[in-house]
């Protein structure tokens, strides 16, 4: 190998596809955990995955992962050769898991730097065990255990034996497909297992990169000797979604060893579709005898490729080609982008919504007289520009929910069979998009909740019979958007929460205020209560639960990113815990006001309404607490400039601006001194020197370059 070869766009290549191939095997494997057994796509679908796998792992000397895969890769092939019966399924969904879970994690100390050192010799012997069963109509076998050993190097013999047969293959990969170079390499590798001696061109595959754009434009050739049959050969390369067409044709062994002229130099068959045939016939006979004076003096020469004929007519621009030179359909094509890239792309439309606002409201634009009908027209159209950069930048980073969703059907599945749990998994929605940050905040939470549904919600399956409740237990998981939020529950139809026992360890806790009697508390109030630290009403300590921690961090981790967690239950029929989440985090709409000498900006969505009132409105308690009387309801007052101590504020409430507010149904009016108007505000984090302040959330920066602190909602109503 060249000194210079660097794998580290290999390495990133062979992280970003086996992790897809990953995901969309355990998405196969869920989807069909319930049935009989695998379908037959379903089978060829998990052979091509783990055939693929042990590939790319071998060229990258993964020998732990090769191993494993290749050794369920012979439980596939098996099952798609020999349709056995008495297959169990079950048994087998846990064997491909297992598997899955052990190369996920070493690709995960692959992409940390850690050693790829994980041991899969038990999992090789279970697979091996199993295999062995299945074989045997069922019935484990006690004799000679099929042992894995480790592959063998090969060794390339070049001489031919009366049974060998010769091949020449070309590949073309898809315009689209990167690193073809590597893709190239993975069919030879695969070809290695039944080859006497192999052949390729470009041979300089791996240590020169600049081979992938001469791949895609001449396409892959390969020379291979061996023992097998075409279709075997066309069976270990197949057309997939990097290689757009596999040729394979046999020939003799001069041919073979005439090397990789496979014809391109000789002028392309041309038909004649103008001549009569009288005049072709005439042609065709003279050709085959100049044909054979040079086959009397030369070796006999290669055939050409089919697919470089070409028909032509005598018309000038009314060239007719065959299916290889017919262009195809447009194809959606696809390309992978660093995270870190996306962010920073995010970051500077976020500066240049800044900067258009700092134009716009330019204090020159303010002075008497000028003209400005064009300054106002390349504006708006400088607007919309931005506007739509925005709204594709977004569209960029909106990713669906189907792989966060496939997690916690995993989690259902394997958490539901260690309890001893029949429970049937309901997905709703799982296409929704959200912002790729929002899914990272998100997927603890859900994971505890999806968890806590499992083993707190639904009861055993004998305490489901004595209910009378159907035999499964069941777990919804559903997303939807709602006026620029997104909401996703988690719905079991268990035992629900019980109010007497929350309310009792509440009590307990010092939680409860002991004038107020529990009656007074609505269900939705008490409900709430597990969410708060160290609560928990679990006796018995689990691996998942009763440890009186988790709920309180799936709070703050939604409220972190401006959400919310809504809990229902109903004693005896089920829980339905929402998280009620932004789109994005990055850019919002939202309403810029003044209080004495500071700006605000508040998130159009919680605003309800403005109104102006008098002071006969407003109720004083004597503690303090101000409330206000609007059309009969009765609201609670925060004065923002007393609230955060500001100097110059507006303190006559018939001089200010009241702002309802609305979360989680709970209503509050804000009293600031003015409204500035509604602007795109671009999110920024507080820095971290700063302590966290109630009812704060972020800052952003406004036209005239000043700072507003952007207000917090529910951190207000709290």
């Amino acid at each position: 190998m060249a000194e210079d070869f660097n794998t580290e766009s290999m390495l990133d290549m062979y992280l970003f596809e086996n992790g897809q191939l990953l995901e969309q095997l355990q998405e196969t494997v869920l989807e069909q955990k319930d049935a009989d057994c695998f379908d037959e796509d379903s089978i060829n679908e998990i052979f091509r995955t783990m055939h693929t796998i042990k590939g790319s792992s071998g060229i990258m000397m993964f020998d732990n992962i090769t191993a494993v895969s290749h050794k369920l890769e012979d439980i596939f092939f098996y099952l798609r050769e020999s349709h056995p019966d008495n297959v169990p399924h079950v048994e087998l969904v846990e064997h491909v898991l297992e598997v899955e879970d052990f190369i996920s994690n070493e690709m995960e100390k692959i992409r940390n730097g850690d050693p790829v050192d994980g041991d899969a010799s038990n999992i090789i012997a279970d697979l091996d065990k199993f295999l062995n069963m299945i074989k045997n109509g069922g019935e484990a076998e006690a004799a000679a255990e099929n042992v894995h050993e480790e592959p063998k190097h090969f060794y390339i013999a070049p001489v031919a034996t009366s049974a060998s047969r010769f091949y020449k293959i070309f590949i073309t990969f898809f315009p689209e497909t990167e690193m073809s170079n590597v893709h190239a390499y993975k069919a030879v590798y695969a070809l290695k297992e039944i080859a006497e001696d192999i052949l390729y061109s470009p041979e300089d595959i791996l240590t020169d990169e600049k081979s992938s754009e001469k791949i895609l434009k001449d396409g892959f050739r390969i020379l291979l000797q061996a023992q097998c049959s075409e279709e075997e050969v066309r069976e270990i390369i197949g057309v997939g979604y990097d290689i757009e067409k596999v040729e394979v044709y046999e020939c003799d062994a001069n041919q073979f060893l005439l090397g990789f002229d496979f014809g391109d130099q000789a002028p392309a068959p041309q038909i004649d579709l103008e001549s009569s045939v009288e005049v072709i016939e005439a042609r065709q006979e003279e050709a085959e005898k100049g044909k054979a004076e040079a086959d009397a003096k030369s070796p006999e020469k290669p055939k050409i490729i089919p697919g470089d004929f070409v028909i032509q007519s005598k018309e000038p621009g009314k060239q007719k080609k065959l299916a290889k030179d017919k262009p195809k359909g447009e194809k959606a094509s696809f390309i992978s982008v660093n995270v870190s890239k996306m962010d920073q792309l995010m970051d500077l439309i976020g500066e240049l919504v800044i900067s258009e606002s700092v134009v716009l409201q330019s204090s020159d634009l303010k002075v008497p007289g000028l003209n400005l009908d064009n300054f106002n027209k390349a504006a708006a159209q400088l607007a919309s520009i931005s506007t739509d950069l925005q709204n594709v930048i977004m569209s960029m980073r909106m990713v669906p929910l189907t792989n966060t969703f496939q997690k916690m059907n995993r989690i259902v599945f394997d958490v539901s069979r260690k309890l001893g749990k029949d429970i049937e998994f309901v997905m709703v929605g799982e296409t929704t998009e959200v912002d790729k940050n929002i899914i990272e905040h998100i997927s603890d939470p859900l994971m505890h909740l999806v968890r806590n549904a499992v083993d707190h919600g639904i009861e055993t399956n004998e305490e489901r019979a004595e209910s009378g409740k159907p035999d499964k237990g069941k777990v919804t998981l559903s997303a939807r958007t709602e006026a620029g939020k997104v909401w996703i529950s988690v719905e079991d139809n268990g035992t629900g929460l019980d109010r007497e026992k929350i309310l009792a360890k509440a009590r307990k806790q010092g939680i409860l205020d002991d004038s107020k009697p529990d009656s007074a508390y609505t269900d939705k109030e008490v409900y709430q209560f597990i969410t708060l630290p160290g609560f928990s009403t679990n006796e018995q300590v689990t691996e998942y639960s009763g440890r009186g921690v988790g709920m309180d961090v799936v709070v703050q981790n939604i409220q972190a990113i401006g959400g919310a967690l809504e809990i229902e239950s109903t004693p005896g029929s089920g829980s339905v815990m929402s998280l009620k989440i932004p789109l994005t985090l990055a850019i919002i709409d939202g309403i810029v006001m003044e209080v004495g000498n500071s700006s605000f900006v508040m998130e159009t969505g919680v605003i309800k309404q403005f109104i102006r009132v008098k002071e006969d409105m407003m109720i004083h308690e004597p503690n303090g607490d101000e409330f206000v009387m609007i059309r009969g309801d009765c609201f609670p007052v925060i004065r923002l400039g007393r609230w955060y101590g500001l100097e110059e504020y507006q303190e006559s409430v018939e001089d200010g601006v009241m702002l309802i507010l609305e979360v989680e149904d709970r209503k509050i009016c804000l009293l600031v001194d003015k409204l500035i108007g509604e602007q795109e505000i671009v999110v920024k984090p507080i820095p971290s020197y700063i302590k966290k302040v109630r009812g704060l959330s972020g800052c952003t920066q406004l036209g005239d370059g000043s700072i507003a602190l952007i207000l917090d909602a529910p951190g207000l109503v709290e």
